[in-house]
C-alpha cells in the first residue's frame, strides 16, 4: 500500500514526468482535509465495538435464522467468528479512510473473501447486510459535528460510504 504522496510520485516517475499542478492541488486538498479525516477515523475506531455489536444485533433481529440451530452464527464459536470478521472489515475500512485509498481494503481484506465465504457456506448476502448496518452506524457517528473539525464533510462521508459499499459488494 502506498500513501497518496508516494503513489503520485511513483506514478510520475514511472511516466518520466513532473508532478502536475492538478496532482499537487489534489495533495493539498488531502492535507487540508487531513484533520477531518483523522476525526472520522478516530470516531469510528473509538466506537468500533459498539458499531459491530449494534450491527450484529440488528442483523440477527432481522435474520433470526442466522442464530437459530443450524444457522451460520449458531454456537458461540460461529458467533465469535462472525463478529471478528465484521470487526476486521470495519478496521480495514478505517485504514482506507485514513490513507484516502481503498487499495489496502481490497488487497488485505476483500480479495478472496467471497470465495472463502462460499467455501465455508457463509451467506454473503447476510454479511453484506451486516456491513451496510455498520456503514449506517459509522456514518452517523462520523457525521456528528460535536467535538470535531468544522467544515464540509460531504465528500469525505461519500468516500467512507464507498468503502463500506465496496466491502458489501465484495462479500455479497
Amino acid at each position: 500500500m502506498l500513501d497518496a504522496f508516494t503513489k503520485v510520485v511513483s506514478q510520475a516517475d514511472t511516466r518520466g514526468e513532473y508532478i502536475s499542478n492538478d496532482q499537487i492541488d489534489a495533495l493539498k486538498k488531502l492535507v487540508t482535509d487531513g484533520t477531518k479525516r483523522m476525526d472520522v477515523v478516530n470516531r469510528i475506531t473509538s466506537n468500533a465495538s459498539t458499531i459491530v455489536a449494534d450491527a450484529a444485533r440488528s442483523l440477527f433481529a432481522e435474520q433470526p435464522q442466522l442464530i437459530a440451530p443450524g444457522g451460520n452464527a449458531y454456537t458461540n464459536r460461529r458467533m465469535a467468528a462472525c463478529l471478528r470478521d465484521m470487526e476486521i472489515i470495519l478496521r480495514y475500512v478505517t485504514y482506507a479512510v485514513f490513507a484516502g485509498d481503498g487499495s489496502v481494503l481490497d488487497d488485505r481484506c476483500l480479495n478472496g473473501l467471497r470465495e472463502t465465504y462460499l467455501a465455508l457456506g457463509v451467506p454473503g448476502a447476510s454479511v453484506a447486510a451486516g456491513v451496510n448496518k455498520m456503514k449506517e452506524s459509522a456514518i452517523a457517528l462520523a457525521n456528528n459535528p460535536d467535538g470535531v473539525t468544522r467544515g464540509d464533510c460531504s465528500n469525505l462521508m461519500s468516500e467512507v460510504s464507498s468503502y463500506f459499499d465496496r466491502a458489501a459488494a465484495a462479500v455479497g
